[in-house]
């Protein structure tokens, strides 16, 4: 052991506030960012529009930057996917755009009900992912070429299947539009949520510490446990007080969050989420370890297709029509780029699930309080390329960090 190691043993057993400034200090230092970039830029971002325009951080307004957020936010959990294996995936947006054209042709022209509609566009979109997989596996194609293409072929498809008309509005009566739109849930529910949150947390950091003391490894105290479970709770429980001031909690938002903790989970708690990292990592090394290694990318392709087709369902009961400007626009950009400003490596390896919550709730942000104080479109777009530009050199230098830290 380490004399870095010994220290960050002792910092984790003391769970002072000395300690705990201690530990982030020494993160820091080791280029271990992990998510204090993303939300410290996201708090800057609230402040600065609250100040020009004091309606940003009113209640209407975060609902509607949560709903706005949650369809291209969906696309981007896939985009962290094959990030963290030093992949990249240039067709979502088309594969979005096509799946909404085929749940809407289907329940609109074909008399298809609304549950048979959406699973037909999330196998197309599996489908989509499981080809980019094999052939990336079978045949060694940079993804960035198979992805590349299908963005242009996927285009036409979704051109294809919406026909001449080039637009299809869903049904008014349809449940996917009350869904997207109009679902959100009760305030009772929404503080039972907040509980239901923090006595999760707490069961499973209680499971973790059982774990580390049976195995003789250090772990914090359960005090600071309960502590932070509590503070979780409350935190969750005034996030939905405020946003039960004006309609609350969206269903389509929950969805998404509730899709971030259960990838979360995977990558974090299996088999085959360690394995993902261990790809991302290096390659070879997992290959030389047993890793599966083909069958981690064909997986995670046909999994960030399957999002993007989900993202592109959610977006058709968002705006109640399909057509064909539909995934196209800016889509791909802000898939990407929500993932990562959101603090995922595009070197592979490194990043959460979590950067798709994070990242994208700063690019609905900035839209949106750049709409509320009248700024034009072109604007917006430079500031999100700034933003980007600044995430990916901290994400070079903290790689560079990690790197000398490790070589001292």
């Amino acid at each position: 052991m380490t004399f870095t190691d010994r220290a960050d043993e002792r910092l984790v057993q003391d769970s002072s506030p000395r300690a705990l400034l201690q530990n982030l200090v020494h993160r820091l230092r080791s280029g271990d960012l992990g998510m204090i970039p993303v939300v410290t830029g996201l708090l800057v971002i609230w402040v600065v529009f609250y100040a020009m325009n004091p309606r940003f951080l009113s209640s209407r307004n975060l609902v509607e930057l949560s709903l706005d957020s949650a369809t291209i936010g969906m696309i981007s959990v896939g985009i962290v996917l094959v990030l963290l294996l030093g992949e990249i995936d240039l067709s979502v947006g088309s594969v979005s755009g096509l799946s909404g054209a085929t749940l809407a042709v289907l329940l609109v022209y074909q008399g298809w009900p609304l549950l048979g509609s959406i699973l037909a566009a999330l196998c197309a979109g599996l489908l989509i992912g499981l080809f980019y997989g094999l052939m990336h596996t079978r045949f060694g194609v940079p993804s960035f070429v198979i992805t590349l293409a299908g963005l242009l072929a996927f285009l036409g498809a979704q051109l294809q299947v919406l026909g001449r008309n080039g637009t299809v509005n869903l049904p008014g009566s349809s449940k996917l539009i009350d869904f997207a739109n109009f679902t959100f849930l009760p305030d009772w529910a929404s503080y039972l949520l907040a509980v239901a949150v923090g006595l999760a947390y707490l069961a499973t950091r209680v499971l973790t510490l059982r774990r580390r003391a049976a195995a003789n490894l250090s772990a914090p105290s359960l005090r600071s446990v309960v502590v932070r479970a509590v503070l979780l709770t409350a935190a969750v429980a005034g996030v939905a007080w405020y946003l039960n001031i004006d309609r609350g909690i969206g269903a389509m938002p929950l969805l998404w969050v509730g899709v971030i903790i259960t990838m979360d989970f995977l990558l974090r708690r299996t088999t085959w989420g360690r394995h993902v990292y261990a790809v991302g990592g290096n390659e070879e090394a997992a290959r030389r370890a047993g890793v599966a290694v083909d069958r981690i990318y064909v997986s995670v392709f046909a999994l960030c297709s399957m999002f993007a087709a989900l993202g592109g369902v959610l977006a058709a009961g968002r705006l109640q029509a399909v057509s064909q400007t539909s995934g196209g626009t800016d889509t791909n950009l802000m898939a990407i780029a929500a993932a990562v400003i959101g603090g995922t490596s595009l070197f592979g390896g490194r990043g959460s699930v979590y950067s798709a919550l994070f990242g994208m709730l700063v690019l609905q942000s900035i839209t949106s309080g750049l709409n509320l104080v009248g700024v034009d479109a072109y604007v917006r777009y430079m500031v999100t390329g700034a933003v980007l530009l600044l995430a990916v050199t901290i994400d070079s230098l903290s790689r560079r960090a990690r790197k000398s830290s490790g070589s001292g």
